[in-house]
């Protein structure tokens, strides 16, 4: 029971789009947009770029012309990325152009994004290991770099239940998990990227950017909440049993519109 096989990946990324936009922290951008004034199109690399919540996010939201290069690993979210920017204009009205480069972003190169002003990336970093977190930072350094909605394993759930601690614990046991040979950060992200930043002599702010989900965003909390609960019945299979139970009175709750979620990430602004 997880996000993907309840939900195809797009239609997830498509339902939390709105509490992706609610929970950015927009004050960060105080600091990039005087750096990316000028006559000549602003360049922004998105990487991992998914559907492209996170460019048509920003693009409104900053001055003058911008060219988005959005990578991904996968042709057909990069279609719909490009798709879903048509008729996006700048903060100041000004257009914005599009291109998509499809292949490994963790193996991009300074090189690959030495034409970029600003680098962004959205509900990425929990997916990487230690080695693409430097490989990633290596190649961002020189340029403003906003990395949104790195999870950073904490949840709280109204009203609260015996089993949410040992739910949470398991879930984030399963976003450091080893997957082909990869050993995953999850929530040890975040930190993880700071420090090799600060490492390379950048500077780094840091701001809390937390879902917070009601009875308006019902449909997202249950969604979310069966790939939590999946994910750390995949990683502990002693809880499927006692999750049966839980589970139906969690979706019970946010159907009635009960449940309250609070999912806490962390926005990071390198070099800005």
């Amino acid at each position: 029971m997880t996000v993907e096989e309840t939900l195809p990946f797009a239609d997830w990324l498509r339902l939390r789009e709105p509490a992706d936009a609610a929970a950015r922290a927009e004050d960060l951008l105080d600091a990039v947009r005087p750096r990316l004034t000028g006559a000549t199109p602003t360049v922004i690399h998105d990487l991992g770029s998914g559907t492209g919540s996170m460019s048509r996010w920003l693009a409104t939201r900053l001055p003058g012309p911008q060219h988005w290069v959005l990578h991904d690993r996968d042709a057909d979210l990069l279609a719909r990325a490009a798709a879903g920017m048509t008729g996006v204009v700048a903060a100041d009205g000004a257009p914005v152009t599009v291109r998509t480069r499809c292949g490994d972003l963790t193996r991009l190169s300074a090189a690959d994004l030495a034409d970029g002003s600003l680098v962004t990336a959205s509900a990425l970093l929990d997916m990487l290991t230690a080695e693409e977190i430097e490989r990633v930072v290596a190649a961002c350094v020189g340029r403003p770099t906003l990395f949104a909605l790195s999870v950073t394993g904490r949840v709280r759930l109204t009203p609260t239940d015996a089993l949410d601690a040992a739910v949470e614990a398991a879930f984030n046991d399963h976003q450091r998990r080893t997957v082909d040979g990869r050993r995953l950060l999850g929530p040890d992200a975040v930190a993880a990227t700071a420090a090799a930043f600060a490492r390379r002599g950048v500077d780094v702010r840091e701001r809390p950017s937390p879902w917070r989900l009601g009875p308006e965003q019902a449909d997202l909390a249950a969604e979310w909440f069966r790939g939590w609960l999946g994910a750390a019945c995949a990683q502990r299979p002693d809880l499927a049993a006692p999750a049966e139970a839980y589970a139906r009175r969690r979706l019970a709750d946010a159907a009635a519109g009960r449940l309250g979620v609070l999912v806490e990430h962390s926005d990071l602004l390198a070099g800005g």
